[in-house]
């Protein structure tokens, strides 16, 4: 391929690459004291069920949940869903680039 061929593709790739980076290098560092967070509101959750003070309706939970489970609507969801992230495929492929290398690099 040659490079005229790239060019209008190039200031899509090049700000994908470097935004998914910033994106995935903050994301590390949010999402590690995000999952200590939730690592200590689940202890705490735990401790709180053992003595007694919180109990979980699970039967009702089911009875809430199971009607948004089996809507018909779902698939329809997953098609709209993929036909948004295929849309701008250069930019997103060179996002999703960066966002590796920021995660590792965070």
């Amino acid at each position: 391929m040659e490079l005229p061929n790239l060019a209008p593709y190039l200031g899509q790739i090049t700000f994908g690459g470097v935004a998914g980076y910033a994106v995935g290098y903050a994301l590390k560092k949010v999402g590690r004291l995000l999952a200590i967070l939730l690592g200590l509101l689940f202890v705490a959750l735990q401790l709180l069920a053992q003595a007694g003070y919180v109990q979980v309706d699970w039967t009702r939970i089911q009875r809430d949940v199971e009607p948004f489970l089996q809507q018909p609507g779902l698939q329809g969801l997953w098609e709209r869903l993929l036909a948004t992230l295929t849309h701008n495929l250069p930019f997103g492929a060179s996002f999703v680039g960066g966002l590796i290398l920021g995660l590792r690099a965070g």
